[in-house]
């Protein structure tokens, strides 16, 4: 079921700078969403606008089929948590929490329970009497989070909120965020710049830059088939190199022609091919689809990441468990599947479009 939806949202501001470019999407009630790109991409004004906190220069909100555009923040079924938290430091973990409801004019009856269950929620059972300033970073996000939910929203919004936090913590509050947010069955929508902390975190992605969202979809698909040089580029590392598709299921790159699972252009089109550095395996040059001379080699705990060129000077990065010498020619062998072709800047609706004819095409087949 639909919960919100954003219908050809543009926002310039005075100076004439377009922060968001007729923005079209739609949030499913239940799910974990969240908005990522670099700084300036415009997913925080996304944010403010759903909240209610920016007007869209042109174009709708929907909240359950309901036109909120022009409503008020304060009534709206929707709840922040920012990104410095924005904690009342002179008041206690327990008013913190229960400050949206006594604005409220909830009875203390209800709000003691209230805060109780919220705080078990967040795993801070105990901490009800704590100053703000006597907790960690993560239990201040805890709180934060508590305030939030206590207020049973429909959907949550958290704008980079976990960017403050060391790695570890970081890493441990994902896991938090995720569990609180199945445990709800509310909507979330979270801002991030971190392609991994998207990629765990989220039943669907939008992936923005520049005002424009560049793709939409679940992180495997986001991952496995980007639709443009941004993304494949943004998320996660990748070698691209520009190539030929010769027709469905061949493609040239590297002056070699290889089997691929991709189809759909036209013969001869020009085009740029994507494999993933995991998606490289170390052989023998003799073994190999590629053979490389190995450049540079760094140990990162789990993997090597070495950097190669070939006979074409094309560079590669490669992420494999066995290292190699410096100056080793090695093969390098991949899968058809591990191959993603790629239609010159192609956005996503043209993306979209030549699948659908494709697929269309096949099964008539």
């Amino acid at each position: 079921m639909d919960i919100i939806k954003l219908k050809h949202i543009t926002k310039k501001y005075d100076d004439g700078f377009v922060a968001l470019k007729d923005i079209n999407l739609t949030i499913e009630s239940g799910k974990f969403y969240s908005l990522l790109g670099p700084s300036g991409s415009g997913k925080s004004t996304i944010l403010r606008i759903i909240a209610g906190f920016t007007q869209p220069s042109s174009g709708q909100v929907l909240f359950d089929g309901n036109d909120i555009t022009d409503l008020d923040a304060s009534k709206r079924h929707i709840n922040t948590v920012f990104q410095n938290y924005a904690l009342f430091p002179h008041l206690d973990v327990f008013q913190n929490v229960a400050f949206g409801l006594k604005i409220k004019k909830r009875p203390m009856s209800e709000i003691k329970p209230a805060v109780k269950d919220a705080l078990h929620m967040v795993r801070l059972d105990g901490y009800a009497n704590r100053e703000i300033s006597e907790l960690s970073g993560g239990q201040q996000q805890r709180v934060a989070i508590a305030r939030a939910i206590v207020n049973e929203p429909k959907v949550l919004l958290l704008d980079e909120s976990l960017s403050a936090l060391d790695k570890r913590l970081r890493k441990d509050m994902q896991f938090e965020l995720r569990a609180i947010q199945k445990k709800l069955g509310i909507t979330f929508i979270f801002v991030t710049h971190d392609q991994e902390e998207a990629l765990s975190m989220s039943d669907e992605i939008f992936v923005l830059n520049d005002g424009q969202i560049q793709q939409s979809g679940n992180p495997v698909a986001i991952y496995d088939e980007p639709v443009n040089d941004f993304v494949a580029r943004f998320i996660g590392d990748s070698n691209i190199l520009s190539g030929r598709m010769i027709h469905d299921y061949e493609v040239e790159f590297a002056n070699n022609k290889f089997k691929c699972a991709d189809g759909g252009m036209k013969p001869n089109e020009k085009v740029e091919v994507v494999i993933r550095p995991e998606d490289l395996d170390i052989v023998k040059p003799e073994d190999g689809k590629i053979v490389v001379t190995a450049q540079t080699q760094l140990f990162l705990g789990d993997h090597f990441e070495i950097k190669a060129i070939d006979a074409n000077e094309n560079e590669w990065l490669i992420h494999s468990t066995n290292g190699v010498k410096l100056g080793q020619r090695v093969g390098l062998f991949f899968d058809p599947e591990d191959i993603h072709v790629m239609r010159l800047n192609e956005s996503q609706h043209d993306f979209d479009a030549r699948l659908e004819k494709y697929e269309a095409d096949e099964n008539e087949k």
